[in-house]
């Protein structure tokens, strides 16, 4: 059964939630970033994504850039921008975009439930990626990034959450600049902390990464680093019941047909697909169903039923795509290395699948339908991995809110 506890989270005040706020340091530049902190010294990217005050040509993965990270956080708190709760609280957090809500539980959950594969992982991490937020938590004796969780619904605690919502105000309530609403509740009556970690620990049997592999890897091995220190032996996430979810498509474009000509490219895909060409942008409406876009045409390609298997990897739309069209006919055999290969978000729509194939970058397009959260929990419970760059989840949380100190 899953362990999560409440912490006293390092936090901004009230007025100065919207400010700290920031996105996750991984889905920014260090450009990008660099222009998110102008004019916004209480911006958490400092902390994040500390090269921003540091030369442009610094080697972001150098000593000097944690350090940096470090003084700033520290900074942080003496200026009196973030301060740490005075008991340990959960905190319920709310996510409102284009009208759709989702409602985790910000806690701390075990890292022994991490090895013991009680969280669930579904995808392989990167040892650079997993370094380089090693030397960030060591040297910051921080978790600043949530790891995100999910988990199968559990009444209680949905109506639980509900009822907090309802009769007690936010902490935290603003729309940051990219649209999204953040809303967040701090829960800190001791019955109804004992009470949430009761229902976890007696009704969820496990819980499933959904993004932040690398957070939780990293932090599971710095508790092997600070066997003395309590804090390090849990870490930082935010758990969301798997109703209030929804993936987002990962779409692919590749620089060249592989030697096909666009006829013979076309006629090879009969073999596995029956494919019509479409009038409109298609963004498929039901497993194993693609869409291509290819010398400014749109096909809309149905797999045939014998030529995918049934086990939790076979059937994914992102294995099919590989085992069918990308390694046989395209020749990349390795979606994480070969450079022929991009990997397009869902956020950003099919009009960047066009402008990529039409500006002459890529030569095609495969638009999908998005990996379910029940397929992520079966190839999470099977054993097995997904393909790279299988689920976009979108709305992102933001950093800065609510951080574990080690």
């Amino acid at each position: 059964m899953a362990t999560v506890k409440p912490y006293k989270a390092l936090r901004p005040k009230k007025e100065l939630a919207v400010k700290v706020a920031s996105k996750p340091y991984d889905v920014l530049s260090s450009a990008e970033a660099k222009e998110a902190v102008r004019g916004n010294p209480a911006s958490f990217l400092h902390i994040t994504k500390s090269e921003v005050d540091l030369p442009d040509e610094i080697d972001i993965h150098t000593e000097e850039v944690y350090n940096k990270a470090k003084e700033n956080l520290q900074k942080f708190q003496d200026e009196g921008i973030l301060a740490v709760e005075e008991k340990p609280c959960y905190y319920i957090y709310t996510l409102v975009m284009n009208g759709r809500s989702q409602t985790g539980l910000v806690c701390v959950s075990s890292v022994d439930d991490y090895f013991n594969n009680v969280i669930k992982k579904h995808e392989f991490t990167r040892p650079e990626k997993e370094k380089d937020r090693i030397e960030h938590i060591s040297t910051t004796k921080a978790q600043t990034g949530k790891v995100f969780l999910a988990y199968n619904n559990v009444a209680e605690m949905d109506e639980l959450v509900n009822n907090w919502k309802n009769t007690h105000e936010p902490e935290y309530d603003f729309t940051a600049d990219d649209g999204i609403q953040h809303t967040v509740w701090v829960v800190n009556e001791d019955a109804t902390i004992e009470t949430i970690t009761n229902i976890f620990k007696e009704k969820v049997p496990a819980t499933y990464i959904a993004d932040g592999h690398h957070r939780a890897a990293s932090a599971a091995k710095v508790s092997k680093e600070l066997p003395d220190s309590e804090n390090a032996k849990f870490f930082l996430t935010v758990i969301f019941p798997a109703g209030e979810l929804a993936i987002m498509d990962y779409n692919r474009v590749v620089k060249d047909l592989n030697g096909h000509t666009e006829t013979s490219f076309l006629a090879t895909l009969k073999k596995d697909f029956d494919i019509h060409q479409s009038v409109e942008a298609v963004r498929p409406s039901q497993l194993h169903e693609f869409g291509m876009y290819l010398n400014g045409n749109w096909y809309c390609l149905q797999s045939k039923s014998d030529t995918y298997t049934s086990d939790p990897i076979g059937v994914l739309d992102v294995s099919i795509l590989a085992k069918n069209i990308l390694d046989p006919l395209l020749g990349i055999k390795d979606q994480r290395t070969d450079k022929r290969i991009d990997f397009v978000g869902g956020i950003r729509g099919l009009d960047e699948l066009i402008k990529r194939v039409d500006s002459g970058e890529m030569k095609v397009a495969f638009s999908l339908y998005p990996v379910t959260i029940q397929q992520l929990f079966d190839i999470a419970d099977s054993g097995e991995v997904m393909p790279p760059k299988s689920t976009w989840f979108e709305p992102k949380l933001r950093d800065g809110l609510l951080t574990h100190l080690l």
